[in-house]
């Protein structure tokens, strides 16, 4: 008798995932007449070298804790190395207890190595997004210390859902829409298998196996945005629509990425014709672009100039755009990171100060 649905559905994500990660490192590895196990000398068997390191950020949560116990379970079986990291924000009472609890039960399923690390969190762009912003400069510091060739995310098609509704919600632009990416961070660090997989399977599979999980009062605190949007909004929605706004929702998210990676690719290969024979950006020519090419080339422009992305939304882009599509002689654009764009003799120059 098989595995219960549920640890097989979990079990099937991280596995596909294992493959892909060991394909990118049989991929970027250097081709050499010595074979795949190192330099080999006369009468000498080369050595083998380290098994890949694969590392899951848990929380202690349910949709975690499942991708924990499935990565415990198949890492061995491919010849991957699993570890695990819980990171402890500091935002409640007893978090490092709690923080001590997960990395006891990471080892219970024979994780090795295992961490707690502590952060502050910040105030930059909200709780949610400063807390955000620590957790994965901890895993990458987590991630870098150990030599992980990735770290998992427990992140469910419900997570996805949820991150699309909070993009129309801010009028986003379609990469905003297009949610998290399977695959993301420096090198394609950040794995995140369980994006077709919903909460309720990754619930259930923790039940089934009897894994004892937390609850973060923060997921049900109406204060942050996800929270309500978790309880209240999509709920609603599904009444008002019927079952399967979640699913869709996902498929949005996926299609939204297939269209946004596609003008991305249109606006890099269009910038280098839009410059002066000194780089700077020429009106004209930025004219003459579909607005979704040309507001990616702004975009890019901006970010390169020192602006910080996560502070740099759609209605910066949109005035600067005005500078080239609706130029009455307006003065130059204040965008975040002390970056100023104006239009100076038919050309856009952006840069700090």
């Amino acid at each position: 008798m098989g595995p219960h649905p549920a640890v097989a559905a979990i079990r099937l994500a991280v596995r596909r995932v294992l493959h892909d990660v060991l394909s990118d490192i049989l991929t970027e590895e250097p081709h050499s007449t010595a074979g795949a196990f190192g330099t080999t000398t006369a009468g000498r068997t080369p050595e083998r070298p380290p098994s890949p390191l694969v590392l899951v950020a848990c929380s202690g949560g349910a949709d975690s804790m499942a991708l924990a116990s499935a990565l415990a379970f198949e890492a061995p079986r491919l010849g991957v190395r699993a570890g695990g990291v819980t990171v402890d924000h500091g935002l409640q009472n007893g978090s490092d207890l709690r923080a001590e609890e997960v990395v006891l039960r990471l080892r219970e399923l024979g994780l090795d190595p295992v961490e707690a690390t502590a952060v502050t969190v910040g105030r930059a762009g909200g709780p949610e997004a400063a807390a955000r912003d620590a957790r994965y400069a901890a895993l990458d510091a987590a991630a870098a210390r150990h030599g992980a060739a990735a770290v998992l995310l427990g992140h469910t098609r419900d997570d996805q859902a949820e991150t699309v509704l909070l993009g129309l919600a801010r009028g986003s632009g379609i990469r905003s829409l297009s949610g998290m990416a399977a695959v993301s961070g420096a090198g394609g660090r950040y794995r995140r298998p369980f994006l077709q997989v919903d909460r309720q399977t990754a619930r259930k599979a923790c039940m089934v196996q009897s894994l004892p999980v937390w609850d973060d009062p923060h997921n049900a605190d109406p204060a942050y945005t996800r929270s309500r949007l978790r309880h209240e909004g999509l709920p609603a929605l599904e009444k008002a629509l019927g079952k399967g706004v979640v699913e869709a929702l996902a498929r949005t998210a996926q299609l939204s990425r297939d269209d946004a990676d596609a003008l991305d690719t249109w606006a890099r290969q269009a910038e280098a014709g839009v410059r002066d024979a000194t780089g700077v950006l020429e009106c004209a020519k930025l004219y003459a672009l579909p607005p979704a090419v040309r507001r990616r080339i702004l975009r890019r422009a901006a970010l390169e100039a020192g602006a910080p992305g996560g502070a740099l939304f759609a209605r910066h882009i949109e005035e600067v755009d005005r500078l080239i599509t609706g130029w009455r002689g307006q003065g130059a654009i204040n965008l975040p990171g002390k970056v100023v764009a104006r239009r100076q003799g038919g050309r856009l120059v952006i840069r700090q100060g």
